[in-house]
């Protein structure tokens, strides 16, 4: 990785621990913000890039409000990791509108599914309100400051060292 590519995903993990800070209420501890700078580096750097700030991103909103789920973390880091990245890629293909309802659709409803299993259902059914509500607003900053941001990433970050 050059320094460049280095550098933006330091600062999008950075956003991540802001976002992190900005908590929702939810049955079991909080839904936060930290998703918005995964689906901007998704769409902006790549996905990839996108993908490793989802994965962190969540690991430290996890951090902060004391691994309430304890070991599960690492599965939803994993979730937002996969859902960061096929964000990227349906942003990418100029699918915007989709990319944003898949991501919602996602991480309200699919992304807990295995807690089904794990839990049971009454979780489920208690988490999903809260995750809705979050993917929406991390989902509609996202979208409302990509096209924004877009002009600051510069034509050698994305086209030159996502590639290598």
């Amino acid at each position: 990785m050059k320094g460049k590519m280095l550098s933006l995903l330091a600062l999008f993990i950075a956003l991540s621990a802001v976002g992190a800070a900005i908590k929702i209420p939810a049955v079991v501890g909080s839904v936060a913000l930290d998703a918005s700078p995964a689906l901007l580096a998704a769409a902006l750097v790549g996905a990839g890039p996108g993908a490793v700030v989802g994965a962190f991103g969540h690991l430290l909103s996890a951090l902060l409000s004391g691994f309430p789920l304890g070991p599960m973390h690492l599965l939803i880091a994993a979730e937002m990791a996969v859902l960061a990245w096929i964000f990227g890629v349906l942003y990418k293909n100029n699918k915007k509108i989709i990319a944003g309802l898949v991501f919602i659709f996602g991480n309200a409803f699919v992304a807990p599914i295995p807690f089904i299993f794990l839990m049971n259902i009454g979780f489920y059914i208690s988490i999903v309100p809260s995750l809705l509500i979050g993917s929406i607003i991390n989902t509609l900053i996202s979208l409302v400051l990509i096209p924004r941001l877009s002009s600051l990433i510069t034509p050698n970050v994305k086209n030159r060292e996502i590639e290598q």
